[in-house]
């Protein structure tokens, strides 16, 4: 029973001994570890101020600026391991951080490409913003909601359309908001007999006095022979690139166009089509 003792209180009196021993590095660990999360505290704080700059996304703000504390306090734990000579510990952790790192990297590799480029969206030099009116990914609309997996597009018809973010930034954009004025097609045809120079001038006369951008010149060009009528293209600018501004003039010009055209005695021909037939065949027919 004595020997059982004194071996318990051996134990205990190396343990005391050894603890006594790294009780400098522990102390110096805990006092590294109360550095690095004021460092933390202040390096987020600094970042929440300087990330609001660039972004109006406060979860990008939030999840850049947590990501930043982690970094800290991670790196301020291998300093103190390494005070407290655990060196194999520490080559533990990173051998196993780096192993799972490369699992869930592998496993959830298109939610994580699809926060990243939300990050990206988020930055207010990227090609578009809330409200804008682009077409991306065969889809046509306003930008309504900026999220950290995906872009929400608001089509014409009032249809929401989820966009995963990474999907976006790998296909062209084209953002119509950006854009200061926008051109206008309108195609028509006029009959053969009409006069091609009086419709030249006629149709660029009906379309000067519009609302439209006075910088560019209005463009008519021919452009075929068609089945009834010799067909052309009217083109102008407008100064607003905004969907509904665009859909108005254009209609506005159809209607000024058509009045001119009426005014002058120009034609624009219904579609026509002729068709034969084997007279001998028509006078049996007929005959039955």
């Amino acid at each position: 029973m004595k020997n059982a003792l004194d071996k318990i209180w051996n134990k205990v009196s190396g343990w005391y001994e050894e603890f006594l021993l790294i009780l400098p590095n522990l102390l110096m660990a805990i006092a590294v570890m109360v550095v690095f999360y004021f460092l933390a505290r202040l390096i987020k704080n600094g970042l929440l101020k300087l990330i609001g700059k660039v972004s109006a996304d406060r979860a990008v703000i939030r999840l850049l600026a947590n990501i930043s504390t982690v970094a800290v306090m991670i790196i301020g734990l291998f300093v103190a391991l390494d005070i407290m000579h655990l060196d194999k510990t520490v080559t533990s952790i990173l051998a196993g951080a780096g192993v799972m790192g490369l699992a869930v990297g592998l496993a959830f590799q298109d939610p994580i490409l699809n926060v990243i480029s939300g990050v990206l969206l988020s930055i207010r030099s990227m090609p578009f913003k809330i409200d804008d009116l682009v077409k991306t990914s065969g889809y046509f609309g306003h930008v309504h909601r900026i999220t950290l997996r995906s872009t929400i597009i608001r089509t014409l018809d009032g249809i929401d359309v989820v966009i995963p973010n990474k999907t976006v930034l790998q296909n062209p954009i084209e953002n119509i908001t950006l854009t200061p004025n926008r051109r206008i097609d309108i195609a028509c045809g006029v009959g053969y007999g009409s006069d091609l120079e009086l419709v030249h001038k006629t149709a660029i006369k009906a379309i000067e006095s519009l609302d439209r951008d006075t910088s560019k010149e209005v463009e008519v060009m021919f452009t075929d022979f068609g089945d009834s009528s010799i067909n052309f293209i009217l083109r102008y600018w407008v100064k607003n690139a905004e969907e509904k501004y665009y859909l108005d003039n254009r209609s506005v010009g159809i209607i000024a166009l058509k009045k001119a055209f009426d005014k002058e005695g120009i034609n624009i021909p219904f579609p026509i089509r002729t068709l034969e037939f084997n007279q001998k065949e028509v006078l049996e027919a007929v005959s039955k």
